[in-house]
């Protein structure tokens, strides 16, 4: 592979990356708590410094997400995931380790937005059935680090 293949290679990854974020991040803002789960693997982990105990299995994540996503719902707030900053380290032929700056946006109905919290989050990704999934998710809260 000549060095142009490999930046181009290396580019096409990185947009799928970004791409599997912005789906990911907003099916959780839009409500959707069981189809972001999915983006986890069947025995996949969300971890945070935030939380006492790290989310494991898909089903696990799903309800913990439900019982967040409908407790911002009923208080009225919106809360937007924005990603940035993303760094893709290929890992193996089907994985890769991403870190991104997530800030997370809350918006209380008739209100202003407002920055609620600024993360890094470390992500191992697996390419299962031709698309990205989580593998391992750690969420570190940088007024908790």
């Amino acid at each position: 592979m000549t060095t142009t293949d490999t930046a181009v290679a290396e580019a096409v990854l990185h947009l799928q990356i970004q791409q599997f974020y912005a789906a990911q991040m907003q099916l959780l803002d839009s409500g959707k708590a069981e189809d972001w789960a999915e983006t986890f693997t069947e025995d996949g982990v969300f971890a945070a410094n935030a939380h006492p105990e790290p989310a494991e299995g898909r089903a696990v994540i799903a309800a913990a997400a439900r019982k967040a996503t409908d407790e911002y719902a009923a208080k009225g707030i919106q809360r937007r995931h924005w990603l940035g900053m993303i760094n893709v380290e290929q890992r193996g032929a089907d994985g890769v380790f991403a870190q991104c700056y997530a800030l997370v946006i809350e918006t209380p109905r008739g209100g202003q937005a407002k920055l609620h919290v600024s993360t890094r989050c470390d992500d191992l990704l697996v390419r299962t059935g031709g698309r990205w999934q989580v593998r391992h998710r750690q969420v570190y809260r940088d007024d908790l680090s």
